[in-house]
């Protein structure tokens, strides 16, 4: 089937809607799409500054600069060839209703999961992977996480809604198991005495990408995989919208090859947080997120 990106009339800026240019999906529980985008417009457990649920819409903007590549380099097939893909838009909750943004996500989820789905959500503010978590160890059990991040996001703040208390929560409800979870790009404080596998940010700079995959595979193994993309793991001279800017953070090129390098895991869910666009300039890091989240599409489509 031809795609907009090959259509002879195909205009870069016009009618730019879904990911990718992928068809909509109003009703994507009948969709025979393999993967399911959603977007969560939810910002309200950011603790610095905040904007990021105008993320979902930007990210899908800019994609319109990928969607027209077809072959995507330097991957060795099309990712269109391998999968089928479709958006279903933003989650709808009420606005400052953080109990019920949890509630429809994780039921949009879970429905999406038990049909066989694979799931690509754009936040919002990272407490949104909490829900997708939930939901995720309703069909794999316990899972190993890649949490790409400044932060570690393991702090017991006493909140029940807070973008850094996700992974302080997650391993005390059974969802991941952290001696087989990896966190990369950390540069703040933290007390790992969840027993996280941390490769800071000072250590992945120096580190050649193949000693970070090696670490990343060996540490994960061949459980199922749930991958989570913090856009504030890249140096704000890389992705300076978002809402806790670190400086010393990766590089979009090493952050990209460490994707690439992961080929082989089983990889069962992702999710790119944390874009504020408000906050953005020429629209970097809204690129930088759209173009992790298309390598993490054809990271799990070249297990297909």
């Amino acid at each position: 089937m031809a795609t907009l990106a090959t259509h002879p009339d195909y205009s870069l800026y016009a009618n730019a809607f879904g990911f990718l240019r992928q068809p909509l999906a109003f009703n994507p529980q009948a969709s025979d799409a393999d993967v399911i985008i959603t977007g969560v417009p939810f910002d309200m457990a950011t603790t610095g500054r905040s904007g990021s649920r105008m993320g979902p819409g930007a990210i899908r903007q800019i994609s319109t600069n990928l969607a027209w590549e077809g072959k995507r380099w330097p991957w060795s097939f099309t990712l269109t060839d391998k999968i089928s893909m479709a958006d279903c838009g933003d989650l709808v909750f009420d606005s400052g209703d953080a109990g019920q943004m949890c509630e429809r996500l994780e039921q949009h989820a879970t429905s999406l999961l038990e049909l066989g789905k694979t799931l690509l959500t754009f936040g919002g503010d990272h407490f949104v992977t909490l829900p997708l978590l939930r939901a995720h160890a309703k069909k794999h059990g316990e899972m190993a996480l890649i949490h790409f991040d400044a932060h570690t996001d393991t702090y017991d703040m006493g909140s029940q809604y807070d973008h850094g208390t996700m992974f302080y929560h997650a391993p005390n409800e059974g969802l991941i198991d952290p001696k087989h979870s990896v966190q990369i790009g950390i540069r703040t404080d933290y007390d790992n005495k969840l027993g996280f596998n941390v490769i800071d940010a000072a250590t992945a700079n120096d580190w050649s990408v193949e000693q970070i995959v090696e670490n990343i595979k060996q540490t994960v193994g061949d459980r199922p995989v749930y991958l989570t993309f913090d856009i504030d793991c890249l140096d704000p001279a890389f992705a300076p919208g978002t809402g806790t800017p670190v400086c010393g953070g990766l590089t979009s090129d090493k952050a990209l090859k460490i994707i690439r390098g992961l080929q082989g895991i089983n990889l069962i869910g992702m999710d790119v947080v944390e874009v504020a666009p408000a906050y953005d300039h020429a629209d970097m890091t809204a690129l930088a997120a759209a173009t992790i989240a298309t390598d993490l599409l054809h990271l799990w489509a070249s297990k297909r």
